[in-house]
């Protein structure tokens, strides 16, 4: 995985423009690969899981109870979770995908394809992970932020993004596992990743029905914030006020569009 160079982030302001212009309702966190275990437990103030949990649980109790945490492979239940970030080994058993079929695919052919669909950390060169609230500024130089919202949120942080070097994003959707949609994405190719949380991050992770989540790197969510101030100049802002499906919106789009709006 390539890291950024080193950038001090103001993480207080981040959030707080974050919220200001969001207004968003989890806690946004930082997420951060660690070669070895020793580093991850010099994160100050880091908790250890007691339990086994799923690696939503883990992201969930950060966003949503706003703690610190590290995990190796040894404190998560299942493989799944461990080898989309790279803790466990992406083995043979593990692309054949057969214990999800007939429980999310009809034949194992299907299992194997979703397996293979997956974005992943390559195993090997990471023991660790660890999540923290990005406010907290216990994570050194996360590798990625993590936050999640509604859809007219999230399109309005999206149009920030496009606000200055537009690119066209194109976003996958692999179904059940959609965390590889989202940090598992976004950590192996550092591009903004945005997913539909799957049925293991809503029954285990807490994750609400209206809820998507964004992963993205420091870099791009400081400049989908900036974009979001340029934006709210104009008066596209959250939330989004309602014009009434009924009405005629000339009024209103005449002062933003002059040679577009049809005159009588």
């Amino acid at each position: 995985m390539e890291t950024e160079s080193k950038v001090e982030y103001n993480w207080t302001e981040i959030v707080a423009d974050l919220n200001s212009l969001l207004k968003i309702r989890s806690i946004p966190i930082g997420m951060k690969m660690y070669t070895k275990k020793e580093e991850m437990e010099a994160v100050p103030r880091i908790r250890r899981p007691k339990k086994r949990h799923l690696l939503d649980q883990i992201v969930a109790q950060s966003m949503r109870l706003g703690f610190t945490l590290g995990v190796t492979a040894s404190d998560l239940a299942m493989k799944q979770c461990g080898a989309i970030v790279g803790l466990m080994s992406q083995d043979e058993d593990w692309y054949a995908g057969e214990a999800m079929a007939g429980v999310w695919f009809d034949s194992k052919e299907d299992a194997a394809l979703h397996q293979e669909s997956l974005d992943i950390v390559p195993h090997g060169k990471y023991e660790a992970l660890a999540v923290s609230p990005l406010e907290a500024n216990r994570i050194e130089e996360p590798d990625i932020c993590l936050f999640y919202g509604t859809p007219g949120q999230m399109m309005i942080f999206i149009n920030g993004l496009q606000w200055e070097g537009f690119k066209k994003f194109e976003w996958s959707v692999v179904g059940e596992s959609s965390c590889a949609d989202s940090w598992g994405r976004a950590l192996s190719t550092r591009e903004p990743s945005l997913s539909i949380p799957c049925y293991a991050e809503r029954r285990y992770g807490g994750v609400l029905d209206e809820e998507m989540l964004m992963a993205i790197t420091p870099k791009d969510l400081v400049k989908g914030i900036e974009g979001m101030k340029k934006l709210s100049r104009n008066g596209l802002r959250y939330p989004i006020p309602s014009y009434g499906i009924q009405a005629d919106p000339r009024e209103t789009l005449e002062p933003i569009y002059p040679e577009w709006v049809q005159k009588d």
